[in-house]
């Protein structure tokens, strides 16, 4: 985490400290079910036990991380209620999202298409943990075009916990390929300017993905 520890300010911030931490949970870095080491991470980052265990307050109210007692601190393990609740708001705020398009701010479909491409060229590489981050992008872009700094952060904390999810499946490859298609349909009916078909289109992905985790737990 050097290089986390270079965007830093000398002795941090508990906000920023929990982006990074964020960021790290997100990218698959930090398992579920992961003990986060306060010495480890105050040392790699800089930082003061006061400001970490601030991130790591912030964190645990957003769903990521949970205190055990006289145990420490761990990334959260999820369950299948969770990812029907997931689900749920991640309908709700990407299909308005979506929906919106027309309206969207300057360059954000441009950013839904970025995400697409960084997803399939980590596909071409046989790297599917990248895929999976660039997937995370792609939801994250798709919640952009609502043009709202409140839809964006909500939906960034939403696919934080989600990842916990995809790490429930032993193959990820099998989980993220039948995605990159849909990723690219759903992008050209975005820069067609086709609400109606885009929206469509997600909402059978949303809940194509929904089932496949679901079916993950069940196993």
């Amino acid at each position: 985490m050097a290089d986390d520890r270079a965007q830093l300010d000398r002795g941090g911030y508990g906000e920023r400290v929990a982006d990074v931490l964020r960021d790290r949970i997100t990218e698959g870095v930090f398992p579920p079910g992961t003990r986060l080491s306060e010495e480890a991470l105050r040392e790699a980052l800089g930082v003061s036990r006061n400001t970490l265990r601030e991130a790591f307050r912030l964190l645990s109210h957003e769903g990521l991380l949970t205190h055990e007692f006289n145990r420490g601190v761990f990334v959260r393990e999820l369950t299948a209620d969770d990812v029907r609740d997931l689900y749920a708001i991640r309908r709700i705020l990407e299909g308005a999202a979506v929906r919106g398009v027309n309206f969207a701010p300057p360059g954000a479909v441009e950013r839904v298409r970025e995400a697409v491409e960084a997803a399939e060229e980590a596909a071409s590489r046989g790297a599917w943990v990248e895929v999976g981050t660039a997937n995370m992008r792609f939801h994250q872009a798709v919640a952009g075009l609502a043009g709202s700094r409140r839809v964006s952060e909500t939906v960034r904390r939403l696919l934080a916990e989600l990842r916990l999810v995809f790490l429930v499946m032993s193959a990820p490859r099998e989980f993220h390929e039948p995605y990159l298609k849909t990723n690219r349909e759903i992008y050209e009916l975005l820069a067609a300017g086709n609400a109606k078909a885009a929206d469509k289109a997600l909402a059978v992905y949303l809940d194509a993905a929904e089932r496949q985790l679901l079916g993950a737990f069940g196993r």
